[in-house]
């Protein structure tokens, strides 16, 4: 028996490293069940596992899991029903986006910050391909950034095709394992070639047909930087459901409206149509972002009509 540390998933196989450094193939003994719904990676890049040395030290055989510090779990993108683990054991995570090429889905931030919230992720947004953006993309930026940094986000403006802005990136990454993901076509491979080289990751163009980005990484993969710490790569995401989601997991995971949450006059109050809201009091003076309200009224009207046809398929 011997431990390691998963860094390769591809579904049914994962490459482990091991407490010597060696990295070796392996698989699943048994059924691991960590969480409350059922999971389509019961191991996840990032976990920590105890493994059985099989076919004289060609392959292990994963025969535990240990203790996660956390986790990052989307809705599966294939079984609605399900989760996909992304990611395990991580200090902080990059959200990589753009204001164009693609154009950018505000909601997608905040959905995002949807999954790392609940553990307290530290969450770095780096709004990409720079060189690309007119005077008014760049207010945008400025805007944003004044958004998520006031209930604290930080964001980067980088260019990972000229190298521009990058260095700050790389200083956020020395002796942290951190999580990289972002919607498909964002130029999250190419920005971490130029954060780490050597890596020579696959990437791809806009494509001209949808104007939207393709797939580039396949799978979830964990990369060792020579600064120290690690970088664990992700698949673009197109979408981000939470149908295991209720209205108080939204409630709770929008940090300044549950601080605000306090002064309103119904401990239940879900910030919609209830009198003396301090919430919405907040957001007309300007103190909580509209935008931001937008997109959690948004969740909330979302995962209750989720929650609804749930409910009706048990009678």
């Amino acid at each position: 028996m011997t431990k390691g540390v998963v860094i390769r998933s591809t579904g049914s196989w994962y490459d482990i490293q091991l407490e010597d450094g060696k990295v070796v193939p392996g698989r699943i003994v048994g059924k691991f069940r960590l969480l409350e719904k059922p999971v389509t990676n019961p191991v996840a890049v990032g976990d920590y596992v105890t493994v059985n040395v099989v076919n004289g030290e060609e392959t292990v055989m994963i025969t535990d899991i240990l203790e996660r510090k956390n986790y990052v779990v989307r809705q599966s993108p294939r079984k609605k029903h399900q989760l996909h683990i992304l990611a395990a054991n991580i200090d902080q995570a990059v959200l990589v986006i753009t204001i164009v090429n693609p154009n950018l889905k505000q909601g997608f931030i905040d959905r995002f910050l949807m999954m790392t919230e609940p553990y307290d992720i530290p969450v770095h947004i780096v709004f990409n391909k720079s060189d690309t953006y007119t005077e008014g993309d760049i207010a945008i930026y400025d805007y944003l950034k004044q958004i998520y940094e006031t209930i604290g986000y930080s964001c980067s403006l980088v260019s990972a095709k000229e190298k521009q802005g990058i260095e700050g990136v790389r200083s956020l990454l020395k002796d942290k394992r951190t999580l990289f993901s972002g919607q498909s076509g964002v130029g999250k491979s190419t920005l971490i070639n130029s954060l780490q080289e050597g890596l020579e990751l696959r990437t791809a163009d806009i494509s001209e047909y949808t104007g939207k980005g393709q797939h580039t990484t396949t799978f979830a993969e964990m990369f060792q930087l020579s600064e120290g710490g690690e970088i664990i790569d992700t698949p673009g995401i197109k979408t981000l459901g939470f149908n295991h989601f209720d209205k108080m997991d939204v409630a709770h995971n929008f940090k300044e409206i549950f601080a605000a949450s306090d002064g309103c006059k119904f401990n239940n109050c879900f910030h919609g149509d209830e009198p003396k809201c301090n919430v919405k009091q907040l957001v007309e003076s300007g103190e909580i972002s509209e935008l931001r309200y937008f997109n959690y009224a948004q969740l909330i009207d979302e995962v209750e009509q989720q929650n609804y046809w749930e409910r009706k398929k048990e009678y």
